[in-house]
């Protein structure tokens, strides 16, 4: 294969022979270093008299290591591209065809040969041209495609969506060629970076440059392909153009965002120095700086940062002398000339003394104490003494971590408090939304979630609310607060990369979740700094802490519930990752603060977060910590501050919708006063739904189960039960038609075939509407809460550990406290929206009635109360059977039915024609079993008791049926007043 290609640079003429004849570095022809060892040879036969002292002066100027075959095509290829994009010498197609045609091989031997892929990623002139071509290439791709350079950061000047897409039309051959191209390229740097050594490219690559030129193609690609354009006015063939030029620059994207994953691998100059471009962004830090108010300072924390990255600027050694021999033997001679002697990492390959110094002796290992001098005039010295990255993060982290870091400062709201606060949201509901709607602009401070401002929290809870309030006190808030961060996704995003999740699909975007993981996420073994520091914590710190690395979380988690990511996506994987490395930090609280909107009872990104915890947990189920590790006692920090929200602010929120809901059903209110849309509340379902998973998760270990029962969850779980069955009518499985009177006893004849209106309304009937297209908010369901409700408190009520029977009876006491046995009753009576309810309420009454005698009591005074079912004895002088209507369990309205004795004949079969289920309705209607003639329920036994030789569990299984269909027949049997009656022979 070797002597294939060597053959290969004979054929071009034009690349390859000017550049081999040429031996001065010019503007138009560049010449590859390859013709360096010719030289040499030449020089030495020419001078044989010459003395040895002056050949080996002479010989250390000139010769250094052969260029390789690979190399030599590759650095020739890459020089006539720039020629190419600057026009500078005009290449023709035929030397762009070799140009295309040795980047091609070049792409293909990095990706099978190890060998050719080392040499070439230790090659600075490979790494010279790669960030020639990109910077040639960059300003002649935003030319064509959004406009000139100088439009780009000039509203007034800058290009429409409209001409954009002319512009890319026009260009597009150019654009095409150009992209593929480039691809490549980039695909090549990329595979160089998968070596033995990583470190030694990844400082070449930083030293030519070359993460610049990626950071301006990134943002290139962004600015492209985020542009709204309007494809549906084009003709099929320029809408064909726009796209595929679009897909190359998401495919441009992808592989940049690739390359810079492997760039910043395992480095943590390169990671803090790609982590402080994308988050230090010049556009946003005046404002942020001002919107903080004094507290935090990113200006300030910007040139922190950039001092440490000065005193980290040593280079590896392999690297280093690479540069110096580059810089020494070739930089001199030719294309593609010196390296940048501004850089801070220069003074790696320059002379000895030619430039300053600052960096950090790498041979000194001796740990430091961070110190900080105030009075100290010079910045750098400043920073070198604290020996940390930035003083600004460490003090940001230090007022926003959770406030039960250190020690318990932070009380559990009592349940006085949750009730208070749930009237408060009842009474301020309509007001909290019109205010949330309707207020153009959010000014002062952010109220903690649970409605209560916090000491000294006025400046701390801004920009994303801070943390959750130190002092609960009894001061509580009248209204909601309306003050909360501006709704995201109106206007301009921050940041470099918070764009790219609407960009890119989840098979695309992989990289990028993968750099953040990369430069955050604190792994087990990770080496700590002179002063001690984690650089993965505090690059975690400075993501949370600045608004682009607030925004791009944001967008990362929307990312989920837009692309509706299961748990076994490589996707939700990483970023529950992710999740963990904020958890590590004690940071989710901040930023479930920063996540809100204030219209949202729960905002999307906040949901993804929560089901991302629930999984977080749920791991930690399948290998649970020690109860008194550090892990264990961070995982139960955080749930501590999720159950404050819980009980503060989503629980009351949800009741008062619940509320209104059912005011509105009783009409006591109007439907046009409800406040939000279905769309608000599917958001507030999803919401509290991950909530209850995520107890639900929390519920299966005992050591955990155990602070739930603690903080009383049991209160939220019966009020939410009482909420959704006073607001939310039941959804029957049958629904028997209404009909009226008139359409009884004169059915409309059957349409003939020839009638030309069969199938059409007509003045002689009424216009029967169709089924809704969707419910009204206030008739919102909230489907499937009931049975999450159900099976918590079902894991609630059972033993203590070690033990089987009876059930616990500090949670059996809060449920009578709060008077949870109606609640629970009333889900007995078949819901569709809540199917298997009433086997999750038995569940429940188990382990309710196991053991408490208070509990027995009760429901024994209970059924002792209870009316009795409707009578069906034969009336006097009547002599006719005995009929009545009543409601049943599972059917909408009421039903007539009338008893059969023993010896009646069986039912007729229903006549065709009848409504579904019509024969299930009427096999149900035997009512000599299903309703007796007389109040005659069991007794439910006191605990201890044995009836006819049956065991204890038998005995109490039994009483539990009867007692769920006791609890359905009680919340049934009322007949409301308006409901229309099937009154059918065949139903009597």
């Amino acid at each position: 294969m070797s002597s294939t290609t060597a053959a290969e640079p004979a054929q071009p003429a034009a690349p390859a022979a000017p550049a081999a004849q040429t031996t001065t570095a010019t503007a138009t022809t560049p010449a590859p270093p390859s013709t360096t060892p010719a030289s040499s040879s030449t020089q030495d036969i020419a001078a044989p008299q010459s003395s040895k002292d002056a050949q080996q002066k002479e010989t250390s100027q000139v010769i250094r290591r052969p260029l390789s075959i690979e190399e030599l095509c590759f650095t020739s290829a890459m020089s006539c591209f720039e020629g190419w994009l600057k026009l500078d010498p005009a290449i023709g197609p035929r030397t762009m065809h070799y140009v295309t045609k040795f980047i091609s091989r070049t792409l293909e031997k990095t990706h099978n040969l190890k060998d050719v892929r080392e040499n070439l990623s230790k090659s600075v002139e490979v790494w010279l041209w790669l960030t020639k071509d990109f910077a040639a290439a960059i300003p002649s791709l935003t030319t064509r495609s959004i406009g000139p350079l100088s439009s780009l950061n000039d509203p007034e000047r800058s290009v429409t969506p409209q001409e954009s897409t002319t512009l890319i039309i026009k260009n597009y051959s150019s654009l095409k060629e150009d992209l593929q191209l480039l691809i490549k390229l980039m695909h090549i740097a990329r595979n160089l970076l998968v070596v033995p050594e990583p470190e030694i490219p990844q400082d070449l690559c930083a030293a030519t440059q070359f993460d610049q030129m990626l950071y301006q193609t990134i943002i290139l690609c962004i600015n492209v392909t985020s542009k709204a354009y309007d494809g549906d006015v084009l003709e099929d063939s320029a809408r064909s153009k726009l796209s595929e030029i679009t897909e190359l620059y998401k495919k441009l994207l992808v592989t940049s965002l690739q390359q810079a994953h492997n760039w910043i691998a395992k480095n943590d100059r390169n990671k803090m120095a790609f982590w402080s471009t994308v988050l230090f962004d010049d556009e946003t830090l005046a404002d942020e700086t001002e919107a903080n108010d004094g507290e935090f300072r990113p200006d300030v924390a910007k040139t922190e940062v950039q001092n440490w990255f000065e005193r980290n600027s040593r280079l590896c050694e392999k690297a280093r002398l690479l540069l110096r021999e580059y810089e020494a033997n070739v930089a001199s001679h030719g294309y593609p000339g010196h390296l940048h002697r501004d850089s801070p990492l220069a003074w790696n390959w320059l002379p000895e003394g030619s430039v300053p110094v600052r960096a950090d002796d790498a041979d000194n290992d001796t740990k430091i104490t961070p110190q900080w001098n105030e009075d100290e005039p010079d910045k750098f010295e400043q920073d070198k003494a604290y020996g940390r990255v930035s003083r600004e993060i460490d003090t940001w982290w230090l007022k926003n971590r959770d406030p039960n870091y250190d020690d318990w400062v932070v009380p559990m709201p009592t349940v006085e408090f949750a009730q208070q606060r749930t009237e408060n949201c009842k009474a301020n509901l309509l007001n909290r939304y019109v205010h949330s709607y309707r207020v153009a602009e959010h000014e002062g401070s952010v109220h903690s979630a649970e409605g209560v401002q916090s000491e000294g929290a006025g400046e701390e809870g801004r920009e994303g609310g801070g943390h959750y309030t130190h002092d609960y006190g009894e001061e509580m808030i009248e209204e909601e607060s309306i003050d909360d961060d501006d709704s995201y996704g109106e206007g301009p995003m921050n940041g470099l990369l918070t764009e790219v999740p609407n960009i890119l699909d989840p098979k695309q975007i992989e990289a990028l979740h993968m750099i953040v993981k990369s430069c955050i996420l604190d792994n087990a073994g990770l080496a700590l700094s002179r002063a001690g520091e984690n650089l993965q914590k505090t690059r975690c710190r400075m993501f949370l802490a600045l608004e682009c690395g607030r925004s791009l979380l944001r967008e990362i988690l929307v990312f989920i519930a837009v692309w509706e990511k299961s748990e076994q996506s490589l996707i939700f994987q990483l970023t529950t990752q992710i999740v963990e490395a904020i958890h590590h930090s004690a940071l989710i609280p901040f930023a479930w603060q920063s996540l809100r909107i204030p219209k949202d009872i729960m905002s999307p990104a906040q949901t993804v977060l929560l089901r991302l915890i629930n999984n977080m947990f749920r791991a930690r189920n399948n290998d649970p910590p020690p109860p008194d590790s550090k892990e264990h006692l961070r995982d139960v920090k955080l749930l501590h501050f999720l159950f404050i929200q819980f009980r503060s602010r989503i629980v009351p929120e949800c009741v008062a919708l619940m509320h209104l809901q059912a005011q509105i059903r009783n009409g006591l209110c109007d439907p046009a006063d409800f406040p939000v849309d279905s769309w608000d509340m599917e958001r507030a379902k999803d919401g509290i739904q991950q909530f209850l998973e995520l107890f639900t998760t929390v519920n299966e270990l005992p050591e955990t189960r155990q602070y739930l029962i603690e903080w009383e969850a049991v209160y939220e779980m019966i009020t939410l039960l009482k909420g959704l069955d006073a607001g939310v009518q039941k959804k029957p499985m049958v629904e028997l038609p209404a009909r009226s009177a008139a359409q009884r006893h004169h059915p409309p004849p059957p349409p003939h075939h020839d009638d030309p209106d069969a199938g059409y309304d007509s003045e002689d009937g009424p216009l029967v509407p169709g089924p809704p297209l969707e419910e009204p908010a206030h008739k919102y369901p909230w489907a499937g809460i009931k049975g999450q409700i159900l099976h918590i408190l079902a894991g609630l009520l059972q033993p203590p550990p070690g033990r089987s029977s009876p059930g616990n009876p500090i949670v059996q006491h809060q449920i009578l406290r709060h008077n949870g046995i109606i609640a629970l009753l009333n889900c007995c009576v078949y819901d569709d929206y809540n199917r298997f309810a009433r086997e999750r309420v038995q569940i429940c009454l188990k382990w309710l009635m196991d053991g408490c005698d208070e509990a027995n009591r009760y429901l024994r005074d209970l059924l002792a109360s209870a009316p009795p079912p409707p009578s069906l004895r034969p009336t006097a002088g009547d002599g006719g059977p005995a009929t009545a209507t009543v409601r049943i369990d599972g059917i909408a309205g009421e039903v007539k039915v009338r008893r059969r004795d023993p010896g009646d004949p069986p039912l007729p079969p229903p006549r065709q024609g009848r409504v579904p289920g019509a024969a299930a309705v009427a096999t149900m209607m035997d009512m000599t079993d299903v309703l007796p003639p007389e109040n005659t329920l069991p007794p439910i036994r006191a605990p201890g008791e044995r009836a006819g030789g049956r065991s204890r569990p038998d005995e109490l299984l039994r009483d539990i049926i009867t007692l769920a269909d006791e609890a359905a027949r009680l919340a049934i049997g009322g007949r409301v007043d308006g409901d229309e009656t099937e009154e059918d022979d065949d139903f009597m």
